[in-house]
Order: structure tokens, then sequence, then C-alpha cells
């Protein structure tokens, strides 16, 4: 037995020094013998174009989901932008299929390409626990990066996303075109009301009585018992509880009410609210197997090739979800809450920004080249093409000086051709919000539908809680609190909205979070949004 674990351990060290050797090669293939010396003051050009006078070539590593593979290469803009510049780019196209491992391989082995590309290849917590490799671009946002510098005095928020605990930004930012305000929203199945001559439900009561006359009167008209008011996900969505004043846009349970973080599970509203969806569930209302159905079990319910089965959801856009029957539902107005007011998930100053788009790493021998380059991306023009596709193979360019997206081709969905013809969500980017009137959507599907439903709800997004930056030792202190806290709130909510008896249990269950640390969790997340309020 211990000639056979010693063989295993070889295996395992030969597989790994390969894996690493493959990184090492993909790293530093760049040619270097066509290149000039990066930062000399004969070739580098502080501004104007190209930045530098001889070629210059930077490895550029970027993740993208699954199979899409580096057809966004292609882009006329990306091929324009290494002529127009002498910088040539190296791209490094890894899958998100295989990055997990790859990417601990990477950070171990300390040697970076020049530019991280895209928020899907580093997280907030890789950044900080690796502050030694990235760059802060202070400075170089300053000295080189007049487009940038303009787009974050117009939006003041993306510099405020983007700086870390020390004050520093080590990560560039972007702006998408075109995004909503609202996230999920209320959608019904409307040839169902019609059927059964109802009204669109506009407060709770009203849902309740639709949902009765769902499971009752056939609306799909088949001949069984089949229809389900409600469906969702594997877990109660946050969403259908936003009639109580309960909205979570980052997915951590916080809240901010009047100006103070809140954690959610541990509030009256909560409580209330599943109080009401037990009401539901112990009635039939929702699906029954809400807590143990998977996203292929929930689709196919969604997707039924003999009739529509779901009444009621929370989505994005209806046409992305029902199949064959995405034509039967509509987006409805949020629903009031017993108190009157409705409450939508959201933010009120849009959902288009992010960070941690660009990192220009300290293995670069050119970052004053980077940033120069980096900063080509932030005008409007540049923006656009880099997020749906080139002008002339995408975008049109009318004389009135407006924009309009083409048709795709045959047998190919919008979506899919965006992420073919660009780098879609990743990357550096800004639109104004003055420049978004001009860009000319089409209204029945993908973006231009969100942006007319997102209409229905816009007004009732509350301020969320941000998403706010954590220090190393928060980061360290994080998931000792959330892993027992997040269990034991799931488990919990399960169990009373199937078996009831929340009033009962409410004070142990309070008493049980704050022995697990419920108190430090607020106190972490209350001083990490202390200082994202304070960047000015």
């Amino acid at each position: 037995m211990r000639i056979k674990s010693i063989s295993i351990g070889k295996k395992m060290l030969v597989v790994g020094i390969l894996s690493l050797t493959m990184l090492f090669n993909l790293i530093g293939c760049t040619n270097q013998s066509e290149e000039a010396p990066a930062d000399s003051s004969s070739n580098f050009n502080k501004e104007g174009l190209p930045i530098v006078t001889a070629p210059v070539t930077l490895d550029v590593l970027t993740v993208r989901w699954g199979n899409m593979g580096d057809t966004f290469k292609a882009n006329k803009w990306l091929q324009d932008l290494e002529k127009e510049t002498n910088v040539k780019i190296n791209w490094q196209v890894m899958s998100s299929n295989d990055w997990g491992e790859q990417k601990s391989i990477m950070l171990a082995s300390s040697t970076l390409p020049d530019i991280i590309f895209g928020d899907i290849v580093f997280s907030d917590s890789d950044i900080v626990n690796n502050l030694s490799y990235f760059r802060p671009l202070d400075d170089y946002i300053d000295n080189y990066m007049p487009n940038l510098k303009a787009a974050m005095e117009e939006t003041p928020e993306m510099r405020q996303i983007s700086t870390f605990p020390d004050g520093k930004m080590y990560s560039l930012p972007a702006r998408l075109p075109s995004r909503p305000i609202t996230t999920m929203q209320p959608v019904i199945n409307k040839v169902w009301l019609d059927r059964l001559s109802l009204d669109v439900p506009d407060n709770i009561e009203e849902l309740y009585n639709v949902f009765k006359a769902f499971k009752e009167k056939d609306p799909n008209q088949n001949g069984k018992p089949d229809e389900i008011p409600f469906s969702g996900s594997v877990d109660i969505s946050m969403d259908f509880l936003s009639p109580f004043g309960i909205t979570d846009l980052n997915n951590n349970s916080m809240m901010l009410k009047e100006g103070e973080p809140v954690f959610i599970p541990a509030s009256i509203e909560y409580k209330e609210a599943l109080k009401w969806v037990h009401k539901l569930y112990a009635e039939g209302l929702i699906d029954q197997e809400l807590f143990t159905q998977d996203n292929t079990m929930s689709t196919a319910k969604q997707q039924n090739p003999d009739a529509a089965l779901i009444g009621f959801s929370n989505q994005w856009i209806p046409d992305a979800v029902f199949g064959k029957w995405k034509d039967e539902y509509a987006t409805i107005p949020s629903i009031a809450g017993p108190d009157g007011n409705r409450y939508q998930t959201g933010d009120p100053v849009g959902l288009s920004l992010r960070r941690n788009e660009l990192l220009i790493t300290t293995s670069s021998k050119h970052p004053e080249i980077a940033a120069r380059w980096a900063d080509q991306f932030y005008t409007n023009e540049a923006s656009i093409q880099n997020f749906w596709g080139a002008i002339g193979t995408v975008i049109q360019k009318n004389e009135d000086g407006t924009y309009a997206l083409m048709s795709p081709p045959e047998g190919t969905s919008a979506d899919a051709w965006y992420w073919e013809q660009s780098v879609r969500d990743f990357g550096p980017k800004y639109v104004s919000p003055g420049f978004e009137k001009n860009i000319i959507l089409d209204e029945t599907t993908g973006d231009g539908l969100k942006l007319v439903i997102d209409k229905l709800g816009s007004e009732y997004v509350t301020e969320p809680f941000p998403n706010v930056m954590y220090s190393a030792e928060e980061f360290q202190e994080l998931p000792t609190l959330t892993t027992d806290i997040d269990s034991y709130v799931k488990t919990t909510r399960a169990e009373w909205i199937t078996k009831g008896n929340i009033d009962q249990e409410w004070d142990a269950y309070i008493k049980q979070l704050n022995d697990m640390g419920l108190k430090r969790l607020v106190e972490i997340r209350t001083d990490a949004y202390k200082r994202y309020t304070s960047v000015k």
C-alpha cells in the first residue's frame, strides 16, 4: 500500500508540474524580438496614437463562459486598435469550465500576464489576498487615462465601487450600456387570467385569489389539476418576498433600512413574509417541490410540451424562460404589500456598474502602455462595439447619430451573436447616460424588451445594500460566519414555509443566529459599508 501511495503522489506531482509548465508557456509565449524597450522615451507616447512607435506585445488573459472560445478576437474594433496603437495583443483565452483549477496554479506560481481582462477571472477575495500581484492604478489613471478620468467624474460610483479597503484602485470599472434599473420582476400567465376573466393582481390579497383560481379552475384547459400557481428556484426567491419590503440585490441577505445595514432574515418583515408564504404552501398554491427540485426540473415545468403549467414567477424577461409558451406570459407591475407600498429589487443608479474588469499585474514590464491601451476602451463608440459587436458588423451607425443593432444571422439568437462578436459583459467600457438615447434596440426581445418592462417596476426600486469591498482580514473571517448562518437560515426558511410554527420558534431562532456570530457579521458588513460611502 505504501508503494502505491508513493506512485500516486508522483503522478500527481507530474500532473501539477505539467499544468504549471503549460501556464508558464501560455504566459510567456510573446515574441519579444520585434519589440523596442517598453518605456523608453523614444518609443512610448504619453498622448495621441500610436501609443508606441515600435510594436510592443502585451499578454492579456481573459476567461469566457463554457465553450464560447475566442471568436471575439475577430471584432474589427479590436483589430483596428492594434493597428492604431501599435500594441499587439497576445490573447490568452481560458474556459470557465477549467479556470478554477488553473487559477489556483497561476496564483501559486506568482507569474501572471501583463493584463487581466474581465471580472470573471479574479474575485474580490482573489485580488485582496494577492495584492502584491497587482499594481495600484490611481497614478496610472491620473497620468495616462483621460477617458476613464472623465467617465469617473461623470459617474462617481465607478470610483466608489473600485476603491479597495486601503483607499487605492487595483482594478478598473465598467459602465455597461442600456442596462435596466430592475432585476427580476413579477411575470404572470396572461392567457390564464383572460380565460378566467381575472384582472391583473395589484396586491397580495388579489394575488392570493388569482392563485386560488389558477389551482381550481383548469386555466390551461387540459382537464388535469396540474397547474402550479407559483414556481421558482430550488430555494424560495427573495423576489417573491418583495411585497413585504424585502429586496436583496447582491444575494447577501443585507438591506438598507433608513440608511442602516440590516440582516434581512432577522427582520420582522421577513417573519411576516414567511407566514404568508406558508399559507400559500399549505393550500397548495406554490410548488410543493420548491425546495427539492433542481434547475433541470424547474425548466421542465416551465417548458412542459403539452400545456403551460406555471401561473406566476419572477423573471428577467419572460421570453427567455417559458419556451413555446412565452407569448402567454406578461410582466406586470410590482405587487403591493400589506402596508400598501410596492418594493422592487434593483438599483436606482442602474444595473450597469461593474468592477475588476481590468487589472495590470506587477509582472508587467509595460504598465504605462497597458494603462493607455485600456483607456481606449472608455469611449462611447468603443464601448458599444465591445458590448454588442463592431460597427458595420453588428451595429449600424446612422447619419442622424443613432446606432441600431442589426438582426442576427438565421438560426442564431441575438444574445448568442453578441457574445460571439464581442467581449460582451467583460472588460473595461463606459457608455455615458446621455449617449444611451442614441442607441436603438428591438423592443420585442432581449435587451430592448427588458428596458420596456423595466418601466413597470423602476419607480419602486429600493436603495440596495451595495456591493461593498472587504479587507483581507474580513475575507478570512466572513466564511466562518456565513457558512453556518446561511445554512441555518435556509434550513429554517424551508421548514417554516412547509411546516409553519414560525411564531413559536422565532425567539429561539434569533438566539441561535446571535450565538453563531450574527452581530459580528453585521458589524463587518457595516464597516465595509461605511468605507464604501466615504469614498468621494
